[in-house]
């Protein structure tokens, strides 16, 4: 971890990357809405596939919006915050829903909990870390983490309809879930070890 002393760049609140991240909360409401459409009020299956297009647009602009923050300077605190509030929302508000029509259901619950219990420990973390003007820089292991977390949830959105097509969808998500699950775990206790000890009340 490192002291802070780069410039931080004028956020520009419509900037293309800060766009990408506002349409990644947005897919948020629009892919709890098929799910719950879906299961809750016996909709098509269909709609499945209409929430795991959504997810995987989703997924796109998390890897845009960085990718055109670094290409034209566009990177600011502001987008810094705004972008894992964003992966955090979509994560999160997805595998509510998937424990909620049962597709993680039994021991896969754990699962989602040690992932969703990581997130809130980062998240104060990087919070408390910031008033002390420090920096937690992201691993490498941390980016595969997220990018198996999104293969993982949008194998599970698919769920019935792709167990329809091929009978093996739920399982492989389930499957990588558990894997993210044991990154998270990992990741998790890596992140506490290097908490720097409090100083005052």
């Amino acid at each position: 971890m490192n002291t802070v002393t780069s410039r931080q760049v004028p956020a520009r609140r419509l900037a293309v990357p800060n766009l990408l991240t506002y349409a990644r909360i947005a897919a948020v409401p629009a892919v709890v809405a098929c799910l719950y459409w879906q299961d809750i009020l016996q909709g098509g299956l269909w709609l499945r596939w209409v929430a795991v297009v959504i997810f995987i647009s989703a997924g796109v602009t998390d890897v845009l919006d960085g990718y055109f923050a670094r290409k034209w300077g566009e990177q600011s605190a502001f987008g810094r915050m705004l972008d894992p509030i964003a992966d955090k929302l979509l994560v999160a508000s997805c595998l509510l829903m998937l424990a909620a029509d049962g597709t993680i259901r039994g021991w896969s619950l754990w699962a989602a909990i040690v992932i969703l219990c990581r997130e809130i420990l980062v998240s104060g973390l990087r919070e408390y870390l910031a008033e002390l003007r420090v920096s937690v820089p992201v691993t490498q292991l941390a980016k595969w983490k997220t990018t198996l977390q999104l293969v993982a949830v949008g194998f599970l959105i698919a769920g019935k309809a792709g167990d329809a097509v091929v009978p093996v969808v739920t399982p492989i998500g389930l499957a990588l879930l558990t894997h993210v699950r044991d990154n998270a775990a990992i990741l998790g206790a890596r992140e506490i070890a290097f908490f720097p000890p409090m100083t005052g009340g």
